[in-house]
């Protein structure tokens, strides 16, 4: 069976990434009907994934390796987001998260 799309956005110096190739920083891309995660969403869209620190699916942070299913909404976050707002957006725990995954 055919998989379906999700709207993927890139923040900060993600956003600046992309657009300094001349790529959008939004993007509508397909994916498997099985899903996908994060670090390989990233991948596929040449984001360097050492660079972010959370992914958002669906208005919560998670780890890069997080889950992503067709017609989820998605936003990538790179470290840098300032002191308390990485705190109450949950990117703390989430670059923690990501951070273990590599190890």
């Amino acid at each position: 069976m055919a998989g379906g799309p999700v709207t993927v956005r890139m923040f900060g110096l993600l956003h600046l990434f992309r657009t300094e190739q001349g790529l959008p920083s939004t993007v509508e891309v397909e994916i498997p009907e099985n899903g996908t995660t994060g670090r390989d969403l990233a991948e596929e869209l040449g984001l360097p994934c050492e660079k972010i620190e959370g992914v958002f699916v669906n208005c919560t942070v998670y780890g890069i390796d997080h889950p992503i299913m067709p017609g989820d909404r998605v936003a990538y976050v790179p470290y840098g987001t300032p002191g308390p707002h990485r705190v109450f957006l949950g990117l703390y725990n989430a670059g923690i998260e990501g951070r273990k995954a590599t190890d």
